[in-house]
């Protein structure tokens, strides 16, 4: 599979591909930080209540630098994947990190037929899908009938208080963080802003039904802040 450039953008996109060029040489450093060493047990929870079969096809969308099939590689050797991101560069590290199949692809318009993937893993790209329920709609049309859907993303505490401390404390990590890695302290301010305008774990579990996935689990870290979800496309 060779890349794809997107020919025509939305401006959101334009300025979501413009953000993690820049971050794109230290974002997985930065996911490491940012989520206090966590972030890897959050993965491999998810993948461990995958059961996904042995020669399965799987899209790593919103894919970074790779870390999700890099990670799943491992415990699933037999299957193969396809890493998809809206940004060159996060795909220029993917692929220095082994990712063989890497495609430069917009998430409300990705090129690949219908039922084309056994799963579909998405971390951390959920908020910023421009349009969260067209993202969704197309994941549906390339997953297989009976095919997984696995997503870990940031989400709204339910609680409004602990929303108010969540989103200030993300303010001040990132802040700090994008003073000492790049000298700009707006830069990974992206993920609060990003959450500001997004909803909580069960409400997009209530999407994800609607969409046509079945038996839809979650659990949730950080009192709702960081939420996991399986779901299974309707046969």
């Amino acid at each position: 599979m060779t890349d794809t450039e997107i020919p025509i953008e939305k401006a959101d996109s334009r300025l979501m591909r413009s953000m993690f060029d820049t971050i794109a040489p230290r974002y997985d450093f930065f996911t490491r930080i940012f989520s206090y060493g966590m972030d890897g047990r959050w993965k491999r929870t998810l993948l461990k209540r995958a059961s996904l079969p042995p020669s399965a096809v799987v899209l790593d969308l919103a894919s970074g630098t790779g870390d999700f099939s890099l990670l799943a590689a491992r415990q699933y050797p037999g299957a193969r994947f396809v890493a998809a991101d809206l940004t060159q560069r996060m795909l220029q590290h993917a692929r220095a990190r082994g990712v063989e199949r890497a495609v430069c692809a917009d998430a409300g318009r990705l090129p690949f037929p219908d039922g084309a993937f056994d799963c579909v893993c998405i971390g951390y790209g959920l908020r910023n899908f421009p349009d969260l329920a067209l993202a969704v709609s197309e994941v549906a049309r390339v997953t297989r009938p009976g095919g997984l859907l696995l997503t870990l993303d940031f989400f709204l505490p339910s609680n409004v208080l602990l929303r108010r401390l969540f989103i200030a404390g993300l303010y001040a990590q990132g802040a700090f963080w994008g003073l000492l890695l790049h000298g700009r302290a707006r830069i990974y301010t992206y993920i609060p802003d990003s959450l500001k305008s997004f909803i909580a774990i069960p409400d997009f579990s209530g999407l994800l039904r609607r969409s046509g996935y079945q038996r839809v689990k979650e659990r949730s870290y950080l009192l709702g802040g960081i939420g996991l979800h399986w779901a299974v496309k309707e046969p």
